[in-house]
């Protein structure tokens, strides 16, 4: 599954660290994400989501 995370945390002029903080996850947890090596739990793809103001369908991508 594609994700545009980094995109978003990058517009945003986020860390990975400043994001995971504000989800409540870690730096390292971001990174699996945005690496694409860990698919988040629905809770935490909504929060993802409502983050950035986009629906989970436009941050993720089914291939």
């Amino acid at each position: 599954m594609r994700n545009d995370v980094r995109d978003l945390r990058r517009a945003r002029g986020l860390s990975q660290e400043q994001l995971g903080r504000e989800l409540g996850v870690s730096r390292q947890t971001i990174n699996a994400i945005e690496q694409g090596r860990y698919a988040p739990s629905l809770p935490l793809a909504i929060h993802l989501a409502r983050f950035f103001r986009q629906s989970v369908e436009e941050v993720f991508h089914v291939d």
